[in-house]
Parts: C-alpha cells; sequence; structure tokens
C-alpha cells in the first residue's frame, strides 16, 4: 500500500491557504471565512519574514504565530512619511478628492509602473496632505495565522 505524505512548503511552493494578520488595534487581512488565497512564495505577496516561517509548514497545518515588533514589516521609517502639497494631489488624483486621517490611498510608484499604498496621517489647511508610505504593521507585534490548505 503506497501511504501518500503531506506535502510542506518550500521556497518555490505555489500555495491555497486563508490567513489573518493582525497587529495591536486588529486585524489589517483576514481571509478566513472566505475563499482561501492563492499565491507563490517568493514573489513578494507576502513579507520575506512572513513567508520564512512558512518554510516547512506541512499542508492541512493550521497555526498561529506571534511575530515580535519590527520583525515581519521592519521597523517604521521616517524618511518613508511625506508632505504632497494639493496640486500634486491633483496631478495624481484628477483633482476633487477630499482626505481624511486614516484613508489609505493608492500612489503610483516614480517610475510609474506600480501602485503603492499609503495612508493618510494629517490634512493642511491649504490641502497638503502628509502620507505615511510604512507598511500598517511596521515596527508593531504581528500575529500571523495560516490555514494551509494546499502546497504545490
Amino acid at each position: 500500500m503506497d501511504v501518500q505524505t503531506a506535502s510542506r512548503v518550500a521556497r518555490d511552493s505555489f500555495l491555497t491557504l486563508r490567513y489573518r494578520l493582525a497587529g495591536p488595534q486588529g486585524d489589517v487581512v483576514n481571509t478566513f471565512g472566505r475563499r482561501p488565497a492563492t499565491l507563490s512564495l517568493g514573489s513578494g505577496q507576502l513579507s520575506p519574514a512572513l513567508e520564512e516561517r512558512l518554510i516547512g509548514m506541512e499542508e492541512g497545518t493550521h497555526t498561529t504565530l506571534e511575530i515580535p515588533a519590527g520583525v515581519a514589516f521592519g521597523e517604521r521609517n521616517p524618511d518613508l512619511i511625506h508632505w504632497l502639497p494639493r496640486r500634486e494631489m491633483n496631478e495624481l488624483d484628477g483633482g476633487g478628492d477630499e482626505y481624511a486621517v486614516g484613508d489609505v490611498v493608492q500612489m503610483p510608484t516614480p517610475a510609474g509602473d506600480q501602485q503603492v499604498a499609503a495612508v493618510v496621517r494629517a490634512v493642511r489647511a491649504d490641502g497638503a496632505v502628509q502620507l505615511d508610505f510604512n507598511h500598517p504593521l511596521a515596527g508593531q507585534p504581528v500575529t500571523f495565522e495560516v490555514e494551509l490548505v494546499s502546497v504545490l
């Protein structure tokens, strides 16, 4: 009789999983209760620190990992916080958008070939917007709950 063993995650695995990322303020991403996510390890869909914790994990595993502050998404970097004048925001969004603290906006990279997310941290009376390009969980402890549905 041929006994089949469960697959283990390798550096180039293609995964189907449910996962939850949470910081001290609660969930940032939670795919439990929905269709599982699919991703390819090493493609940048998860942070390298999270991917590293998946390596060697067996298909069917459901676990929760507590990751210390600053490890999952690095430390907060003050160089990633920028003020943009309203004129520049108008060029990027077509004008007319109103921004509030806590809004998440998509911004083009300097090369214009990708979009990155930034959180609005402040809005001045002149319409200038302070954008924080740090990951929302940078510098914070992270809870990473994962259920590995399949490993290819």
